[in-house]
């Protein structure tokens, strides 16, 4: 990450995480053993992490630790590898139907963020993994709820970026992000998954199951934490990152970790958190299109490039 860049969390752990934390982690285990002696195991672990932990990180740095201990304690290296193909394949069953919601829309763009967000509901730290009847209902309450954030200047944020850096979030929603991926200017775009398994986010093998690769360019950010921790992420992601003009951040695990970057950062998730809907002054299930309050003004990246060139002109004429 450049050295100009400062990194630290904002949206600390609470109090009201740690059941959370010991849920996510009992329930994990429960997918892969039987044995009552692991799920013991696990959670007098994870309590006592709880009891250990900095409340000054924020939650996916903690609970990259717990699935980190989860999968030494199980020997299973994806334990939510089963959950994630039954979302994939529950929403690609879906796809022709979302698809024409979008083409049949007098505006494809604002249906296509919609649904992305609508999609953000498969997230099985939070909410388990839904049926299709739950994320039909979720496509229709999205499509019609208010929804936080300009669409409009979204757009234009897009059209003005050079290079855009879409963050996904999990298995399943990667297939709604697909249709705002097909809105945007596919050769300007690069989508980032996690670097390891961690709970139900997506991987590169989610990416391919939805065909991202055959769109954009599809890269990992070499880490196996359930957001993006940028220094922990790899060096070549963290140049990516870097020289983004504008990143796109899907999911609160990305929001809790880069709501405090220096850049030009549109988050989109649903709120499913009372802690964060209070954090950001939004009731849980709220639809959010939120712009990092300290970003760049809109095509500052191109404005800055132009007056480089400018003056690089400028001194050959000079000296000429």
């Amino acid at each position: 990450m450049s050295k100009d860049i400062g990194y630290r969390f904002v949206m600390n752990n609470s109090l009201d995480c740690i059941p959370c934390f010991i849920r996510q982690a009992l329930e994990a285990c429960r997918f892969v053993t039987d044995d009552p002696a692991v799920h013991e195991q696990v959670v007098r672990e994870v309590l006592l992490l709880a009891a250990e932990m900095d409340h000054a990180q924020c939650p996916p740095v903690i609970g990259q630790k717990i699935h980190r201990r989860l999968r030494q304690i199980t020997g299973i290296e994806d334990p939510y590898r089963a959950v994630k193909d039954r979302s994939n394949k529950m929403i690609l069953d879906m796809t022709n139907n979302l698809k024409k919601r979008v083409e049949s829309s007098p505006n494809r763009f604002a249906m296509a963020v919609r649904l992305a967000i609508a999609g953000n509901v498969i997230d099985y730290a939070v909410n388990g993994c839904p049926d299709e009847m739950e994320l039909r209902r979720a496509v229709e309450q999205s499509i019609g709820a208010p929804l936080r954030g300009d669409i409009n200047i979204f757009r234009q944020a897009v059209a003005e970026a050079d290079s855009i850096l879409y963050l996904a979030d999990n298995a399943g929603e990667i297939v709604f992000d697909r249709l705002l991926i097909e809105q945007l200017p596919m050769e300007r775009v690069t989508l980032a998954v996690r670097g390891a398994p961690v709970i139900n986010d997506a991987t590169r093998i989610d990416a391919q199951t939805a065909d991202l690769n055959e769109l954009v360019k599809v890269i990992d950010n070499g880490s196996d934490a359930p957001g993006t921790i940028v220094p922990d992420c790899s060096p070549a992601f963290q140049k990516r990152f870097d020289q983004a003009d504008l990143v796109i951040a899907k999911g609160q695990g990305n929001f809790e970790t880069l709501c405090n970057i220096p850049k030009n950062i549109f988050f989109l998730f649903k709120v499913k958190c009372p802690f964060i809907g209070q954090r950001i002054g939004e009731n849980v299930g709220g639809l959010m299109l939120y712009r990092n309050k300290i970003s760049s003004p809109t095509g500052c990246h191109r404005k800055i490039k132009r007056i480089r060139y400018i003056r690089r002109t400028t001194t050959k004429s000079t000296v000429g």
